[in-house]
């Protein structure tokens, strides 16, 4: 479909979603987006559901501002996926010790390393500018007191709630890896303290909800937000790099006589902010629930845990500006989802998935999410099909 245009105060909202489908509480939220002086465009992805301040699945372009609570608490989160040289006629019928080996080298939940895990020792990683990328931790920070040697020993571990890591197979058998996470407790400290400062602010005071405060450019708040901002976007991607590295040790010796190869990982960001320029215009762009989809710019879009995954290509539509959806998209809350699934359901809609089946991930349950195929079928002037991935391993936090 192309877009639907719904009237806005200060500009029109683009939707490649059907009005009439989505829910209340989110469109109120579009159009509370849509009412803020400094908004230049706003476009909303076919997976849109109600966020904090934001819906989840909208694309903010603003001149000269940006709302914190817009870009969300886990700054940076986002996408990696790799293919590999393996098939499926190389794994073993029973898919347990993989998952147990993946769950043993890479933490889940709030686990961490016992100590940091050294870049250097991955062959191939790039490690430019990881010093310097360290080195301006102090000043990130001292906005929230946070211990270094947490954030550090946080860095390649996956964190809980929708994060996951997937072992999965595509339409010719190959085997991908794939995995979603992003900027860890750090990313959330931050975010929070600078959501609360924000709120502080006079120009903020007259606004349809507080959870939109914004930074203004040019003062001393948007200087410390940008620069922790782009900091923590940084973390959640060394953060999949490094626990990409991690799972592809772990595949390179479980099928050791395999001699697995890996082609080049894609990765991509769908809770950020990038600098970018329309119409003669500098913008900051914030993707809440979105990927860049660029002219030949690769993404991932998920399902959940239970319906399969798609790797897509950018066609580089102005109209989005260059967006595309971050996934399937929650149809329902997480209590929601735990008051109308059981294990049982959850056993059903996973089966032939290696994966959790206990009561802690019954809110990630595939019924909670839209279905994968029509939120993809939405945005076909987005983004092309490159490859579509089944899961067969689901590790969860």
């Amino acid at each position: 479909m192309s877009y639907v245009e719904v009237p806005g105060a200060q500009v029109p909202i683009r939707m490649w979603a059907d009005p009439s489908t989505v829910e209340d509480g989110a469109m109120q939220q579009l159009r509370n987006v849509a009412t803020l002086p400094w908004i230049k465009g706003l476009a909303v992805m076919p997976d849109v559901h109600y966020g904090k301040g934001a819906t989840v699945g909208s694309v903010i372009a603003m001149h000269g501002a940006v709302c914190p609570a817009a870009v969300g608490v886990d700054i940076g989160c986002g996408m990696s996926a790799v293919k590999t040289s393996l098939t499926a006629n190389d794994l073993p019928g029973d898919l347990s010790r993989l998952r147990s080996k993946i769950e043993q080298a890479i933490p889940v939940g709030r686990g961490m390393h016992d100590s940091a895990v050294d870049p250097t020792r991955f062959f191939g990683f790039a490690t430019a500018g990881w010093d310097d990328f360290w080195g301006r931790f102090e000043g990130v920070a001292d906005a929230v007191k946070f211990r270094q040697d947490r954030a550090v020993k946080q860095m390649g571990t996956l964190g809980s709630g929708n994060h996951f890591i997937e072992f999965c197979l595509d339409q010719s058998d190959s085997v991908w890896l794939m995995l979603h996470s992003g900027s860890r407790n750090i990313g959330k400290e931050l975010a929070d303290f600078h959501i609360g400062e924000a709120q502080k602010l006079p120009h903020n005071q007259g606004l349809v909800d507080r959870d939109l405060a914004v930074f203004i450019a040019d003062t001393p708040q948007m200087a410390a937000y940008r620069n922790d901002l782009f900091w923590a976007q940084e973390y959640a991607k060394y953060n999949r790099a490094i626990m990409m590295a991690l799972f592809q040790d772990v595949v390179r010796k479980e099928f050791k006589k395999a001699k697995v190869t890996f082609e080049p990982v894609i990765s991509c960001h769908h809770n950020y902010v990038a600098e970018e320029r329309y119409d003669g215009m500098d913008l900051l762009v914030t993707r809440k629930g979105a990927i860049r989809a660029g002219s030949g710019d690769y993404g991932i879009i998920p399902g959940s845990m239970g319906t399969g995954s798609y790797i897509v290509k950018g066609l580089g539509n102005a109209a989005s500006f260059n967006s595309a959806s971050h996934g399937a998209g929650r149809k329902m809350s997480r209590n929601a989802a735990k008051r109308k699934f059981t294990t049982r359901d959850l056993e059903e809609q996973t089966r032939g998935v290696e994966c959790r089946k206990d009561s802690g991930v019954v809110d990630e349950i595939p019924g909670a999410y839209k279905p994968i195929e029509k939120v993809i079928d939405q945005q076909r002037d987005l983004v092309e099909v490159v490859a579509k991935l089944k899961q067969v391993v689901c590790v969860k936090g």
